[in-house]
């Protein structure tokens, strides 16, 4: 009783302290990013691209910033009230593969060149945001210190330093779109900047509110959880990641995070079945959408020690939910993060552990399941330290 008791404390704690780094940090920025934003949008209707690159776990904001922009029903489908409608879809590429000769090859100067990296920064990263800056593009230096937007990290943790860059290009998506929908010509621009900036503020006051309850309403199942995980993981087991769009870059920067850790940390073994575009695309040609993390969990031998991972913002994901269901009668542990009221997955009682995050806007919900999924990762490495 007393051991459950720290592990939930250390969880609500270290949710909490997300606040505290989070919402000073764009209270600065929010009117700096609502130009920003502006810019961006101008450069769009002038035909230009959102070209993204990073490396390691950072290439996942690459892609998750590019589905971002290319598919906007994904950020607001949940919610009937969220002003979706009419939102275009805007230009945008991950480049991470091969940054450097990519942007050699396709960079023009009305595009706009995004790079993430860790909070010290990254060399490669900075080298090709200052030859695309040198080429007229605009650059954000997610963090550094040079280019159209610069960053400085505000928080040294990578983890917590990661989940402020999702949120960062979660606002500009949603600030560049205010500036390309239709408004009244009299409307003064700077007034539309202030009322941005001022919904930036009030956005990252959400996202404060969703991890204050799930630290408050969640902290004990998230132990429970990470502590079943481990078990798996010392009977020789690995944790299976899979989700889709959005959710599926939290599935690969979730398997990154076990096989390529922060210095210090334990290496886990972990695969997202998010990030095999080859037998996704085969998969769904020719057996459908359905099937393509099913037929790869099949395909990966997944035996009773492993943890089958499904991210749904929706919880109704139908090729999420049938490979839970098949993870469950092969015996896996089953873990899912859900948005909304939990959808189907939690309606069916369909896994062991339900983490839900109770909002309905897609890019909050996600933003709150990043920490989570990141302070469990981090709490596995305490409980291998413990010997747990």
């Amino acid at each position: 009783m007393e051991t459950a008791y720290r592990l939930t404390a250390w969880i609500e704690e270290h949710l909490l302290l997300r606040n505290e780094i989070v919402e000073p940090f764009f209270a600065r920025e929010a009117l700096r990013m609502t130009e920003a934003g502006r810019e961006m949008g101008e450069r769009f209707l002038r035909g230009g691209r959102l070209l993204a690159f990073g490396r390691g776990s950072y290439a996942t904001d690459a892609q998750h910033v590019s589905v971002e922009f290319v598919h906007p029903e994904f950020s607001h489908r949940v919610s009937a009230h969220s002003g979706a409608a009419g939102r275009r879809s805007l230009p945008a590429l991950d480049l991470s593969m091969a940054f450097q000769p990519w942007l050699d090859a396709i960079l023009r100067p009305e595009d706009i060149a995004m790079g993430f990296g860790p909070p010290e920064s990254d060399p490669e990263v900075l080298i090709a945001l200052a030859s695309a800056y040198a080429r007229k593009a605009m650059t954000f230096a997610l963090p550094g210190p040079h280019g159209s937007y610069t960053l400085e990290a505000a928080t040294l943790d990578p983890f917590i330093h990661q989940e402020m860059i999702e949120i960062f290009h979660h606002m500009l998506w949603e600030t560049v779109h205010v500036f390309l929908e239709p408004r009244d010509p009299g409307q003064e621009k700077s007034h539309l900047v202030a009322e941005a900036a001022a919904s930036i503020r009030r956005k990252v006051r959400d996202g404060t509110i969703l991890r204050m309850q799930l630290a408050d309403e969640q902290a004990e199942q998230i132990g429970s959880m990470t502590v079943a995980m481990h078990r798996r993981l010392s009977q020789g087991g690995r944790l299976i990641f899979f989700g889709n769009g959005g959710s599926a870059t939290d599935a690969n920067d979730w398997a990154l995070d076990c096989i390529l850790p922060p210095a210090g940390y334990h290496s886990i073994p972990a695969i997202s079945l998010s990030m095999e575009p080859a037998s996704i695309t085969a998969l769904a040609s020719d057996v459908g959408p359905e099937g393509i993390f099913l037929r790869q969990l099949i395909a990966a031998q997944a035996t009773p020690d492993d943890v089958a991972i499904g991210i749904s913002t929706s919880g109704d994901s139908r090729n999420v939910v049938v490979t839970l269901e098949e993870a469950r009668r092969r015996g896996l542990l089953t873990v899912a993060l859900l948005g909304c009221d939990g959808g189907e997955i939690y309606r069916r009682n369909l896994v062991d552990f339900p983490l839900v995050v109770r909002s309905d806007h897609i890019l909050r919900v996600q933003e709150a399941q990043a920490s989570a999924y990141h302070v469990i990762r981090e709490m596995l490495e305490v409980l291998y330290r413990d010997g747990a």
